[in-house]
């Protein structure tokens, strides 16, 4: 897809706040710091339309992204930063699990982890709430710069088996550094206007 224009519409905390309008919205879900700001800006062509930070637990709501006024990125609040009170958290959680289970407009979250590392007990306990609500999951292994091309199968391999991952969900390698895997992450969305 060729993104003309991107903009932050609204950072929401509750149903009330959400866009309306019945454009297809995809979620950007994974650990704090995993790089989900990166990927936003590197999917859409800019530097920095979503902040990058090397603070964990920035993204404290539900950031609705218009592209090309004809879908949405909902980048929600990381998981797994123990620097947050436990009633944040919950708070958080509570947030998500509204948007996640009444959203119609959602089509398919976006899971990021780190190709680097296998999946935390956060991400396979994310991936199993997305199956359990039968919610389609796009899985993206970032960070694949910093991991030799060589061992890539590897990595993915570790990836799908700690995830489970379902037949039929995608799991794309990408780099918000070199553009690996963005044009496959673009067909993969698409799959779900």
């Amino acid at each position: 897809m060729n993104v003309t224009k991107a903009e932050l519409v609204i950072s929401a905390v509750k149903p009330e706040q959400y866009p309306d309008g019945l454009l297809p919205e995809f979620a950007l879900a994974g650990r704090s710091n995993v790089g989900k700001s990166s990927f936003i800006n590197k999917m859409i062509n800019r530097k920095n339309l979503a902040r990058t930070s090397s603070k964990p637990g920035k993204t404290q709501t539900l950031n609705f992204y218009l592209i090309n006024e004809s879908l949405y990125f909902v980048d929600v609040p990381g998981y797994g930063f123990a620097k947050v009170s436990k009633k944040e958290r919950e708070a958080w959680g509570k947030m998500m699990e509204t948007y996640f289970t009444t959203r119609e407009q959602l089509r398919a979250v976006v899971l990021i982890v780190d190709l680097r590392h296998p999946p935390t007990k956060d991400d396979v306990m994310m991936y199993e709430f997305l199956k359990h609500y039968e919610i389609p999951a796009i899985i993206v292994a970032t960070k694949a710069d910093k991991v030799p091309k060589g061992k890539w199968q590897k990595h993915q391999k570790v990836v799908r088996e700690t995830l489970n991952i379902a037949d039929g969900d995608e799991l794309i390698v990408f780099s918000a550094e070199t553009g690996q895997g963005k044009e496959e992450a673009w067909a993969a969305l698409e799959r779900f206007f």
